[in-house]
């Protein structure tokens, strides 16, 4: 068997901040399954307690507990009626779009596309496509090179919006909405001051994210795949809801068009809470299940160093969330997905009377359906990283926020308005690339167009691929920053081990602000 591994650092006081040079450490790979020796003590890997960690290991508080910290889960199907519920849920919908949706969806695009003509369109949009992937890739190497510095401009990029915003109310009259918009502007100016100096720490997350994903970029592939379900699960459930629309209100109207428009306000509520609950379980599925495999693959790189295309990192989190850890996703999704529907359908009641009472419910339960986005993202990571149940996931959710507390939410904002500004910024360099197609472009004049206006509409399409295909890959590697975060709190001896430049970065960015952790 292999010797541990050893990481040897010169002893630190407490009080004052370690400056880089003064580290010393050596470093050489590290075997899934063996301890890591920190200091002269060996420490078991969170990932993998095939060793068990010795009763006072010196490591700091991120691997000296490890009855505080997660460990890697016996292989058993977790939660899994909640997987059968989904799949009862995916098989009603295609039954019914099956029965009912077809020849109604037929009828409506015969309608739609009559003497009309497409194709410029759908040419236009895959070349746009083509374009937003290429522009999206790379914003990667743009995040790797100077994800610091991107921080601090998107920071200062949303207080000048926020700004804007003001200005703009104040200039149309609307003196409350510039008195509401003034006091988010000072309360932006006052986050920002209270957060520049955690994004060196913010900065350090991300780049490691971008690491991990870079060296499993199948994980990105993954994402842009499970795109594409959402995209075909959204058509099937619009036949489904078409189907259900012509039985349950087209055909048993009665009298005029005008009428018969009027008679919708009195459609049954509990098809639509169905509907509504059925789309949004699914696509909540679908893309938490994109979150776990993230998660996992991460992970396999933080604690074992796994790398490529298809590497066993990728492949494992993959099978592993669409199998043993598949009901768990199921679980948190349909909870949310509850709340949405709910949601949707007091949106959907809003020209009825009690406007009041359904707008303070709709924004309860929105409230309610952010904070339990905002849970589910971190439950997820534990989900992916260790293979846990949905509860017991949240548990460890509950003991990461009282260990990190506001530094975790800190840099999980902070990277996500980058996120955003790429994305817009993408998005409207192909809204740009689109205008320049007219009627007299070339597949134009080959197959003429629908009525309108053509530069704007391909404007339109370029915008919205630009921002579509770059939030995917954005989204990918937020879930790769949250799962840094976990497994910086969780394993910092094995990132250390395995990846020693990216560790003495984060050490360093971390102990300026609490020297006393020992990490």
């Amino acid at each position: 068997m292999p010797k541990p591994v050893e990481v040897s650092c010169q002893k630190q006081e407490r009080e004052s901040v370690p400056k880089r040079e003064d580290v010393r450490r050596k470093e050489t790979m590290t075997f899934k399954g063996e301890p890591v020796v920190v200091q002269g003590t060996a420490v078991a890997s969170p990932y993998d307690h095939s060793t068990p960690a010795p009763s006072g290991a010196a490591t700091g508080q991120a691997a000296s507990d490890p009855a505080q910290h997660g460990e890697k889960q016996e292989t058993r199907c977790r939660d899994p009626i909640f997987a059968f519920l989904l799949y009862g849920n995916v098989a009603a919908i295609v039954a019914v779009a099956g029965i009912y949706g077809t020849a109604a969806f037929n009828q409506s695009l015969d309608e739609a596309t009559s003497g009309s003509n497409y194709i410029g369109y759908i040419i236009a949009a895959i070349i746009l496509g083509i374009i937003a992937l290429v522009l999206a890739g790379l914003t990667l190497p743009v995040l790797m090179c100077m994800p610091a510095a991107l921080i601090k401009v998107s920071l200062v990029g949303m207080i000048i919006l926020s700004g804007a915003m003001v200005v703009i109310a104040f200039m149309n009259g609307s003196i409350f909405g510039g008195i509401i918009g003034a006091i988010f502007f000072l309360v932006f100016l006052c986050y920002a001051k209270a957060v520049w100096s955690r994004i060196p720490f913010a900065a350090v997350n991300l780049l490691t994210a971008c690491t991990a994903v870079r060296k499993n970029c199948g994980a990105i592939v993954i994402a842009y795949f499970m795109t594409a379900l959402t995209f075909a699960w959204a058509v099937l459930w619009t036949i489904s809801l078409m189907g259900v629309w012509e039985e349950v209100v087209t055909k048993n109207c009665v009298g005029t068009q005008s009428e018969c428009l009027a008679q919708t306000s009195s459609v049954n509520y509990g098809y639509l809470f169905l509907l509504f609950l059925s789309l949004f379980f699914t696509e909540q599925v679908i893309q938490n299940t994109t979150h776990v495999i993230v998660a996992g693959t991460v992970g396999g790189w933080w604690f074992s160093n796994e790398g490529g295309c298809c590497s066993a990192g990728v492949m494992g989190s993959t099978i592993r969330a669409l199998t043993t850890s598949f009901g768990s996703i199921c679980f948190g999704s349909l909870l949310v997905a509850i709340l949405q529907a709910l949601k949707a359908l007091a949106n959907s009641a809003r020209n009825n009377e009690n406007q009041i009472a359904i707008c303070i419910a709709e924004c309860i339960i929105g409230c309610l359906e952010s904070i339990l986005e905002y849970f589910n993202k971190w439950a997820f990571v534990y989900v992916g990283l260790y293979g846990y149940s949905y509860i017991e996931a949240g548990k460890n959710v509950i003991q990461l926020f009282k260990n990190r507390g506001w530094e975790a939410i800190i840099a999980d904002d902070l990277v996500g308005n980058v996120f955003f500004f790429l994305s817009l910024a993408v998005g409207l360099l192909c809204c740009a690339i689109g205008a320049a197609f007219n009627d007299k472009t070339q597949f134009f004049v080959e197959y003429a167009p629908a009525p309108g206006n053509v530069q704007a509409t391909c404007a339109g399409i370029g915008f919205i691929m630009g921002l579509m295909l770059t939030s995917i890959l954005m989204s990918t590697i937020a879930s790769a920053v949250n799962t840094v975060i976990v497994c910086f709190a969780e394993g910092p001896a094995e990132f250390e081990a395995n990846h020693p430049e990216l560790s003495q970065k984060m050490r360093a960015t971390w102990l300026e602000f609490y020297p006393s952790s020992g990490v």
